[in-house]
């Protein structure tokens, strides 16, 4: 590991008030070597990487790390700030800070290495020895595996005048003498763990998988704490790691030797059947670094209890992200995106392959009949029946796919059936999306309630399969067709008459309230909201829907738009990284693609947000008022000749986009001047630093 940190980068006198500026001091010397070709695109992967989850640890530690395509090897960089710098670990600030920085394609070996420093940072010797040490050059070879903390700790002791002297001469020679100790260490932690379980008499066994979304750090860093709280404890503690360079599958009978199973993830572990019937610990992986003593003592616990999880009770794919106090109100979003996030590709290319039939062949197209039956290979417009039917077919997949992942987000796969079964049956009885959305919540719940019911182990086996599945779609067909499906289907009927009813100031309210809703949270719930009420609508199109569908998509243009333009027209408002990411967000925006406004938004909410959300109001309600339509749900401007005033459309987003550009410029361009006004502060403070992260 040598090779990926040097001497001069290290930094014992980092002076940085935050962890934007560390990682940009330390960033920098990684630039001065080549081995960071873009020090502002660099750093949004970084900063991206940290909005995912902060990257402090208990112990002083912040450990920033990413994979990047301005990376051209893989980068170690060291500081170390007396006054401490805030990373977001719970004990406060940190003052050892560790910037990984890896290649967009990093080989596994180069990964390996990056989780073995993730490992050593769990030895308190270790760190001892970067904290105390003067030297730059030693603390490059600790770090890089050249010598070891007691060697470090020598050279400490010495004469001031000789500790340079001694660490270069340590670096030689503890590189000869370390070797075989660290290879030692890194054969025991990758060898294979013997097949055959101990005696009864034996202790404890535990098997463990760790897990985070990059793979770099926290997973190796998990496993190592996990690792070293079992040898306390006198537990046998066995690790797999989930990580960036793939992961070696435990051997099936250590994981069937085990008495107790520990998760440690912030991302869904792969293959997590293997481990039902156990008693099991399921917490994010910061607790496995912090907390790994009391996960062990959990899981004994557990296990002396004989609670014994089966796969009814694992937690479901959303709650799995979510925090164990969140209400129900909070979990009932995640499972109504769960539906919406499966939807929408099905969305996407349907309602495209729609369009494009209309496009080619005329709205007529919809009356021809099957291309099965009739095709002309030389006719465009059985080219264009076929794209339409084709699309059609995935559009009829919408309800189906709402109800079914709306149930799985509550109960994992045994929800999968009813759920498509409770949405089928409510296109049926033409309850629609309210239909769809009901029989998903429903699916959930029914088969969460059979799930705990205890049955005979016998019948476990065939549960998930067989019995879950039959006795749960009897239910839900049983209440969709006789209890709750014709209310559904009547209030589906009067919100449609409401939508195709709509005309003067309540279009204009409606279109303002989309708007708003589509620019708020730039993809997030509220916008998928707004987007799901619009697609809805094209289930069952009418003169309303379709004005609904054109606001809707006019409006989601706007944020990305706006900040392409207000980046072209006051470049010097903007950093480096955002002036490119404005380039791109050009063709976003026209796409229909809110998301590409999320990095302009995320480096300055208070601004950018209320500006687009003011253009998309503007943008929703000319559209409704101009009495625009538009039959396909996706598609930016490439869908124009299927817009129903396409002239005053495109009118309606460059309104709003001037209007979301100009009040970007305006805020940015106040607070240039703000920062500007104190230009000499007082020499015992610090002049104000406007930073965009």
């Amino acid at each position: 590991m040598s090779d990926m940190i040097t001497a001069d980068l290290v930094d014992l006198d980092l002076a940085a008030a935050s962890k934007e500026e560390a990682a940009r001091s330390l960033a920098e010397r990684m630039v001065a070597r080549g081995r960071v070709t873009d020090l502002d695109g660099f750093l949004a992967d970084v900063a991206a990487r940290e909005a995912q989850m902060p990257t402090g640890l208990d112990g002083g530690i912040g450990i920033p790390h990413c994979r990047s395509a301005h990376v051209s090897e893989p980068t170690l960089a060291f500081g170390r700030s007396a006054s401490g710098i805030d990373f977001g670990a719970p004990d406060g600030p940190a003052d050892l800070i560790f910037l990984i920085a890896a290649p967009a394609g990093a080989d596994d070996a180069h990964l390996a290495i990056l989780s073995a420093l993730a490992r050593r940072l769990m030895d308190p010797d270790f760190t001892a020895a970067l904290r105390a040490t003067p030297s730059a050059t030693t603390a490059a070879a600790l770090v890089g595996g050249d010598i070891e903390p007691s060697e470090a700790a020598a050279e400490v002791s010495e004469a001031p005048a000789e500790a340079e002297t001694g660490a270069e001469a340590g670096a030689e020679t503890g590189a000869e003498t370390a070797a075989p100790a660290e290879a030692e260490d890194e054969a025991e932690v990758a060898a294979p763990v013997p097949a055959e379980a101990p005696a009864a008499a034996g202790p404890f066994r535990i098997v463990a998988v760790t897990s985070c979304p990059t793979g770099i750090a926290h997973t190796y860093m998990a496993a190592e704490s996990l690792e070293k709280a079992g040898h306390a404890a006198g537990v046998e503690v066995v690790v797999e790691t989930q990580g960036s360079a793939g992961f070696t599958r435990l051997d099936p009978a250590v994981v069937e030797a085990a008495d107790g199973v520990i998760f440690a993830h912030d991302v869904p572990v792969r293959d997590k059947e293997r481990f039902a019937g156990k008693p099991t610990v399921d917490v994010g992986v910061k607790a496995g670094i912090n907390r790994a003593a009391e996960l062990v003592a959990e899981v004994r616990e557990k296990a002396a209890r004989g609670e014994v999880t089966h796969a009814a009770d694992r937690p479901t794919p959303v709650e799995r992200g979510g925090e164990p106090e969140e209400g129900y109100g909070t979990k009932l979003r995640k499972w109504l995106m769960s539906g919406v996030s499966y939807m929408i590709p099905f969305v996407a290319a349907g309602g495209l392959l729609i369009a494009l039939g209309f496009a080619i062949g005329g709205y007529e197209i919809a009356g021809a009949k099957s291309v099965a039956e009739v095709f002309a290979w030389g006719d465009h417009t059985s080219w264009a029946a076929l794209l339409f039917q084709i699309g059609g077919l995935a559009f009829s997949f919408l309800i189906p796919v709402l109800a079914g992942y709306i149930a799985y987000g509550m109960a994992d796969r045994p929800g999968l059936v009813p759920g498509f079964v409770g949405g089928a049956i409510a296109i049926a009885i033409k309850a629609g999306f309210l239909g769809g959305l009901v029989a998903g919540l429903l699916a959930g719940a029914v088969v969460l309630a059979i799930q705990k019911v205890r049955v005979p182990a016998v019948l476990r086996g065939i549960m998930p399969v067989v019995v879950i599945p039959l006795v749960s779609s009897v239910i839900v067909g049983f209440l969709m067709f006789l209890v709750i499906g014709e209310p559904l289907a009547t209030l589906q009927q009067a919100l449609t008459d409401w939508l195709n009813g709509l005309s003067g100031a309540n279009a204009v309210i409606l279109g303002i309230v989309l708007g708003l809703m589509m620019c708020f949270d730039l993809g997030g719930p509220l916008n998928k909201v707004a987007y799901t009420f619009a697609v809805g609508g094209l289930a069952n199109p009418n003169d309303g829907s379709l004005k609904v569908m054109a606001a809707v998509m006019a409006a989601g243009m706007v944020p990305p738009l706006a900040l392409a333009l207000a980046t072209t027209v006051r470049g010097k408002l903007f950093t480096k990284a955002e002036r490119e990411n404005g380039k791109a967000a050009w063709v976003l925006g026209a796409s229909f693609i809110t998301e590409g406004a999320i990095p302009f938004a995320a480096a300055d909410p208070l601004r950018v947000i209320p500006s687009v959300m003011a253009g998309g109001a503007v943008t929703g309600a000319l559209s409704m008022a101009f009495g625009c339509t538009l039959r396909a749900p996706h598609g930016g401007i490439f869908v124009v000749p299927l817009i129903g005033n396409p002239v005053l459309y495109l009118v309606a987003i460059l309104a709003g986009t001037a209007v979301s550009a100009g009040l970007v410029i305006l805020l940015k361009g106040m607070r240039k001047t703000s920062a500007a006004v104190p230009a000499a502060p007082a020499a015992s403070e610090k002049p104000p630093v406007v930073a965009v992260v």
